[in-house]
């Protein structure tokens, strides 16, 4: 039985770490895969299962992929997979939905630190010898913003979102929420279950921890963007195209935001003409929030598990 992982390269680990894998069947690892037809329907020819993290798997190349059964998402979001061409050709689509919740929800709480704090900056300065210059014992480049009585708006309350709450509530701020069904409130001081648009219109920090859908593509547009406070940070941890790059690009340089930090972008990887690259208040990491050791160690474990129940005929993490 012929499997084939497409981009083995997004979990940079040996090949050995898919011993457990070879176990089950004939593996193939490709590194990386072109987002090509052509190209991926040949690697894929003849193969029961496949993995992928972003290889898109549309619904042209499943209906011409007779021999194909299952398809193994390396992540949690599945919009790489045609799922309803998958499933009108009885094939098993499952994700791996929780492993990245620790080790996601940091990396959001690390970026919003940052933009409070400004660690990088300060440190650039005294590494530059400001420090050594100075008549005083204490300066800085931006003092830091406290947390503690601050409004934090979590777009998407699902667990990221609920792990990141429970870390800035501890830290003093006050937090509202929305989601798509609204249950089990935080008994959280102050909490409020809020729509979109007055989330982005009261908070001071809002970070978004919804998937993207084709209703929600795009929804932080510049109509969203002018209602904010003036300096207001936004943060994304989530998917690029939730938010219009040109509107935030313009907000971030004629306001009100402040700042903003983002971990995806809607080009990945970054496209040269991408309208935040070169803004000093816009801070960008290479969609990296994923990606602890830990993190894609479970990723693994629980994306072979999968693909060993389907075998045995009780498929878990399936997506409907």
């Amino acid at each position: 039985m012929k499997i084939v992982v497409l981009d083995a390269g997004t979990l940079d680990f040996e090949s050995s770490a898919w011993g457990d894998l070879n176990a089950l069947c004939d593996v193939v690892l490709h590194d990386t895969t072109v987002n090509a037809a052509e190209v991926i329907q040949e690697r894929i020819k003849g193969a029961v299962g496949v993995f992928t993290n972003k290889v898109i798997l549309s619904s042209e190349i499943i209906a011409n992929s007779p021999d194909l059964k299952f398809i193994g998402v390396l992540a949690t979001g599945y919009n790489a997979i045609d799922v309803d061409a998958a499933h009108q050709h009885g094939v098993t689509v499952c994700n791996v939905p929780t492993y990245g919740t620790a080790t996601t929800a940091q990396h959001a709480v690390a970026l919003i630190l940052e933009l409070c704090n400004q660690v990088g900056l300060n440190n650039a300065s005294v590494q530059a010898g400001d420090w050594i210059g100075s008549h005083h014992f204490s300066y800085w480049k931006q003092a830091p913003i406290e947390l503690d009585g601050l409004t934090v708006g979590i777009i998407g309350f699902g667990t990221i979102g609920r792990r990141v709450a429970s870390i800035l509530h501890a830290m003093g701020a006050r937090i509202v929420a929305s989601a798509r069904t609204p249950r089990d409130a935080p008994d959280y001081a102050g909490f409020e279950w809020l729509d979109n648009e007055t989330i982005f219109q009261t908070a001071d920090i809002v970070s978004l921890h919804c998937p993207e859908t084709p209703s929600n593509r795009g929804f932080v547009n510049a109509a969203l963007l002018k209602k904010m406070k003036p300096g207001a940070f936004l943060v994304n941890t989530a998917r690029g195209g939730l938010i219009c790059e040109d509107d935030l690009s313009y907000a971030l340089r004629h306001g009100p935001l402040t700042g903003a930090a983002l971990d995806v972008l809607s080009s990945e990887p970054m496209s040269e003409n991408c309208p935040l690259l070169g803004l000093d208040n816009c801070l960008i990491t290479p969609h990296i929030a994923w990606a602890s050791e830990a993190a894609r160690k479970r990723l693994l474990m629980t994306s072979i598990d999968n693909l060993k129940q389907f075998l045995a005929g009780a498929p878990i993490n399936v997506v409907s």
